[in-house]
């Protein structure tokens, strides 16, 4: 964890330098920006936090490790799949529930499908993609992704696997 901190605190450096040297202010309205983001998404960070923490808590390790661990299998990939499929929002609420998740107990291969699934199958966004983009467009879409989830998840399972 020590690392990422590092490598971004460098790179936050060598923006503000950038900026700094550009002229007219271009750090401080960059810093502005970044603080009116940090305030609006804080509050999602500390419930997506609490949720983590509450799926830790209050769903028994058997049970994770029964749907999602390493030993179901399919069965877990395709329950991954499909709960990533149901989960709105962005990363900074899936990740904390894959974590938390994946720290009780459950298996790499139902994780990584989780977290595909949710990229490309995310039901919450599919009313704006009819909207934009039309409803066949939409379904071809997700037709054609469908196989990539599981797929996903038997590759994490199969080769990074926590018995390996």
């Amino acid at each position: 964890m020590l690392m990422p901190t590092l490598i971004m605190a460098g790179v936050a450096a060598g923006l503000i330098a950038v900026a700094y040297f550009k002229g007219e202010q271009a750090h401080i309205l960059g810093l502005k920006i970044g603080g009116r983001t940090f305030l609006e998404v804080i509050p999602l960070l500390l419930i997506s936090f609490a949720v983590a923490g509450l799926i830790q808590a209050l769903i028994p390790k058997e049970i994770i490790m029964n749907w999602l661990g390493e030993e179901a299998g399919i069965k877990g990939i395709l329950i991954g799949s499909a709960a990533g499929t149901m989960i709105p929002g962005g990363p900074y609420v899936v990740f904390p529930i894959v974590g938390s998740l994946y720290r009780a107990g459950a298996g790499i291969g139902p994780m990584v499908a989780f977290v595909v699934g949710w990229a490309l199958w995310g039901l919450s966004r599919l009313p704006y993609e009819v909207a934009l983009i039309g409803p066949k467009f939409a379904l071809i879409r997700i037709v054609s992704t469908l196989i990539f989830p599981p797929i996903a998840g038997l590759i994490a399972m199969t080769f990074f696997g926590r018995a390996t």
